[in-house]
């Protein structure tokens, strides 16, 4: 047992102290606190606090500090929303870059419309909820509130299900999410179902009133399409297909990018998905969508096609980080959005910077890939105009950004 001073919280949320042999991170440590932790390496596990920060208050989970799904609910709601807010800051800072952060949008309790759930068939029945931090060990759990109600609600069905379409006693997934036609439920990595487990689940998605099952991508049932909304269109996503987690979230980065993107008549919005940007903004511009996952391209431009009043949305197939679009494409358009995986979009960055696009909006769900893409189009000409962090994932140590960018235009 080692008696530790904690210094300040780590990228992951974790709490460090800086030791003569290097620091060291205990989870669900605050700065200030002096606790016990079992020591092992960088690592270590709280045992005790012996003295709390004031900035600790009591955890509204049960399961917290158990389940692996949240970081942070130990701490108190204000400096909760300064650390994430600090966490864009450094990361802008780390590239060099001086650029004014806004306060954070702030994230809401009960508001995920989506969640990936743990499961394994066990001797005693199915395990079900969220793995362990740094493990491969589920945590059963009985509530949740990070979903939306109607997700937690739906724990014990989901149990059931999962008892129904185990085939394989190791861990598989199944990806909840809440849309306007009910509950749409993707399972992966569960096994193959015989017929007469194909027939069971059906009956069993029908007496639930589950929108949509499918299993390793193949629709087993579908009594309604799942719908969601995306301005004034209706998409279908295809199963465990792509979706900001929160819907308040994504309408307001929706905000964000279409305030910025205004002016532009013609716009490209890379790394499309379904179309969460691309069929809002189409209320008003001309939109060319590319992206490389087929059936999300399909469902979106089913939703376009769908949709009466909007300007025209032309789609492209095209993987953007082997193939990005040249920056002579690009000057096709007066907007470009880009919204890409964690990894980021080093190489289409490459080609915005040397295109004539006055208006970029880029949004990022890793800080730090965001501002090495962010440094190479200031290098390119644009001025960073805003910055804003969004809570998208509350008590985690994720944050989604929304960055806009300008280039003067040049004379013709």
């Amino acid at each position: 047992m080692t008696t530790l001073l904690i210094d300040r919280l780590g990228a992951q949320g974790d709490g460090v102290a800086d030791t003569l042999d290097g620091p060291v991170y205990v989870p669900f440590a605050l700065p200030g606190e002096r606790v016990n932790a079992a020591v092992e390496g960088s690592r270590g596990t709280l045992m005790a606090v012996l003295e709390a920060s004031p900035m600790r208050v009591e955890p509204v989970c049960r399961h917290f500090a158990d389940c692996g799904g949240c970081a942070l609910q130990h701490l108190d709601p204000v400096q909760y929303r300064a650390w994430k807010r600090d966490r864009v800051v450094q990361a802008l800072a780390a590239r060099g870059i001086d650029a004014e952060v806004s306060e954070i949008v702030a994230g809401t309790a009960r508001s995920r419309r989506r969640a990936v759930f743990s499961a394994r068939k066990t001797e005693a029945g199915i395990v079900l909820g969220y793995n362990r931090a740094a493990s491969h060990a589920i945590v059963d759990i009985e509530e949740c509130f990070a979903v939306l109600p109607e997700i937690e609600a739906s724990l014990p069905m989901l149990r059931s299900l999962a008892t129904l379409i185990a085939v394989t006693r190791d861990s598989f997934h199944l990806t909840v999410t809440s849309t306007a036609s009910g509950l749409d439920v993707a399972a992966t990595g569960s096994g193959k179902l015989t017929e007469k487990s194909r027939r069971e689940v059906s009956d069993f998605a029908l007496r639930n009133g589950l929108a949509r099952l499918s299993v390793d991508g193949e629709i087993i049932i579908e009594p309604r399409k799942p719908m969601v909304q995306f301005g004034s269109a209706a998409a279908v996503l295809p199963p465990g297909g792509f979706l900001q987690a929160v819907a308040a979230a994504e309408e307001a980065m929706d905000g964000i990018v279409a305030g910025h993107l205004k002016r532009a008549k013609k716009v490209a919005d890379l790394f499309a998905g379904a179309g969460a940007f691309a069929l809002r903004l189409a209320s008003r511009s001309e939109v060319h969508a590319v992206e490389a996952d087929a059936a999300a391209l399909a469902a979106l431009d089913r939703a376009f096609r769908g949709t009466p009043g909007l300007r025209r949305i032309t789609v492209e197939k095209r993987d953007l980080f082997r193939r990005p679009l040249t920056f002579k494409e690009l000057n096709a358009f007066e907007g470009v959005v880009f919204d890409p995986p964690r990894a980021g979009a080093e190489d289409q960055s490459k080609q915005i910077a040397r295109s004539d696009v006055p208006y970029v909006a880029a949004i990022s769900c890793n800080p730090a890939t965001l501002a090495r893409d962010l440094r190479i189009l200031i290098d390119g000409g644009y001025a960073v105009k805003q910055v804003t962090p969004v809570d998208q994932f509350l008590w985690s140590p994720h944050v989604e950004v929304a960055a806009l960018l300008e280039k003067p235009r040049k004379r013709r």
